[in-house]
């Protein structure tokens, strides 16, 4: 969680492929040892292109439906509310103990709200909009989770709203087997589950169509040249991460 943010508030102050002014506010009041960090290059570039294509996509829609709500599932300590203009009511969702933290470091009120419940309990009770176009930011969970974990997710958000986009992030198989057993640094967290595209996800999901999916290196490529050449190996774009966008039916 603290990895995430000072990954943004690290870019925001050094390349600039992203601004992110609250990440760095937080990050300087922190009195933590980042220097797994700042070695992990890897990490970094994931937290950053990530970023990248969900604030393009979050934007793009809140530009055509203003007045629109935005639930961000997991969200840790991401900002991106802070970055955003056009939303109703922002809800963040998180568990009790992260939204704790959450509150310490970012006390939100007004049109932004925490929920603190776990993504597959009934949180969309919570939620008082649910005629309101909403779009669910889903970044950095499913690869966490089980199928079934994945699916109860959708049920809660297809129960609930009647008009609603989502945003998910989707990790490869192959990914997932080559690190399975093995916990994230710095965590206890490790990968449990994959699936290899949008048309397969949304296949496991009635209430839902694949829209489009977006793979994580093409929006780099203006800040590391490298990921021009990684983006054009279909090995290496087929099984990095992606965001997909799928539509309630």
């Amino acid at each position: 969680m603290l990895q995430t943010i000072y990954a943004r508030a690290k870019e925001s102050k050094g390349r600039g492929a992203i601004h992110d002014k609250k990440a760095e506010e937080i990050i300087s009041k922190l009195n933590y040892d980042f220097s797994l960090a700042d070695k992990d290059a890897p990490m970094h570039s994931g937290v950053i292109a990530r970023t990248i294509v969900l604030d393009k996509l979050v934007s793009e829609y809140l530009a055509n439906n203003p007045g629109a709500i935005v639930v961000n599932i997991a969200c840790g300590l991401d900002t991106r509310c802070y970055r955003m203009t056009g939303f109703k009511h922002w809800y963040n969702l998180d568990l009790p103990e992260t939204i704790a933290v959450r509150e310490k470091l970012l006390p939100e009120s007004g049109n932004i709200t925490q929920i603190a419940m776990s993504a597959m309990d009934d949180w969309g009770k919570m939620v008082e909009e649910s005629r309101t176009p909403a779009i669910i930011i889903i970044e950095g969970l499913t690869m966490y989770l089980s199928e079934a974990d994945v699916q109860q997710i959708f049920a809660v958000i297809a129960n609930r709203f009647d008009d609603a986009t989502v945003l998910v992030e989707i990790m490869n198989p192959m990914i997932v087997k080559r690190f399975k057993g093995k916990s994230i640094e710095g965590s206890n967290a490790k990968f449990t589950w994959g699936i290899k595209g949008g048309k397969a996800l949304a296949a496991l999901l009635p209430n839902f169509r694949f829209v489009e999916e977006r793979g994580l290196m093409e929006d780099m490529t203006q800040f590391m040249p490298i990921y021009k050449v990684l983006d054009k190996v279909p090995a290496i774009r087929n099984i990095s991460n992606k965001i997909i966008t799928l539509k309630r039916l």
